[in-house]
């Protein structure tokens, strides 16, 4: 009994994937054969509602609700956050500057160091 349950939601998220998917190619197909013939905005609204209605289709698959879960833990998860303060992003990326430019001074000099020393052995 569980299995052809799952099987029938299965079959009618494949349906809904499937309806979504062609609401974006119906979007991107319109949008590039009505270039001429409409005005940009109209093509420009009628792509976003497209856009809308398959990712509303979209989120009622299996997948769409997990998603959709996934981004809101996230969200939430996020606010659990603490950022750094305006001087402490700045304090860290003056100490990154700093970190690059001695290292790339220094590959410098063992690139020279190194350029004279296949130099002398080759002769050039």
């Amino acid at each position: 009994m569980t299995t052809n349950t799952e099987n029938q939601g299965n079959s009618l998220d494949m349906v809904k994937w499937g309806l979504a998917f062609i609401l974006l190619a119906a979007a991107v197909i319109g949008n590039q054969m009505y270039s001429e013939e409409v005005s940009v905005l109209v093509r420009a609204i009628a792509v976003v509602v497209a856009f809308a209605l398959a990712g509303f289709i979209a989120l009622q698959t299996a997948k769409g609700k997990q998603a959709l879960a996934f981004a809101r833990e996230s969200q939430i998860e996020v606010r659990k956050v603490v950022w750094p303060t305006r001087q402490e992003a700045l304090n860290t990326t003056f100490i990154v500057l700093a970190a690059t430019g001695i290292l790339a001074v220094i590959l410098w000099g063992l690139d020279a160091v190194l350029l004279r020393i296949v130099n002398f052995i080759t002769g050039v």
